[in-house]
């Protein structure tokens, strides 16, 4: 994993997404999952990519449940986008580097 990519967890997911500015990317996956595995390296180039314009991370939604559940998430890989601390967007399955990366500028620039 990237060192760009934040770990968001139950106990940080507040401060660091819902309480924070700006624009966020939450990769919400597992580690059996196939698809998750597959937009892994995508999460890692889009955190380097977008370094200082969005904060990009990861959380783990067997080790999470309380912050996956209070949003919903059914199927994973989803990758949930939230600008100052509100969903505006979710993507589920292993969306492409390109598909992705549209989505997140298209929220920069807004």
């Amino acid at each position: 994993m990237s060192k760009h990519v934040i770990e968001f967890t139950d106990g940080n997911f507040a401060s660091e997404v819902e309480s924070g500015t700006g624009l966020a990317v939450v990769d919400f996956w597992a580690p059996w999952c196939g698809p998750c595995r597959f937009v892994a390296p995508v999460i890692d180039a889009l955190a380097e990519e977008f370094r200082g314009r969005a904060k990009i991370g990861k959380l783990n939604v067997d080790e999470n449940p309380a912050t996956a559940s209070r949003y919903g998430i059914r199927s994973i890989p989803t990758i949930g986008i939230f600008r100052d601390g509100e969903p505006l967007e979710g993507l589920v399955g292993a969306v492409s580097k390109e598909a992705l990366e549209s989505v997140i500028e298209k929220h920069l620039a807004e």
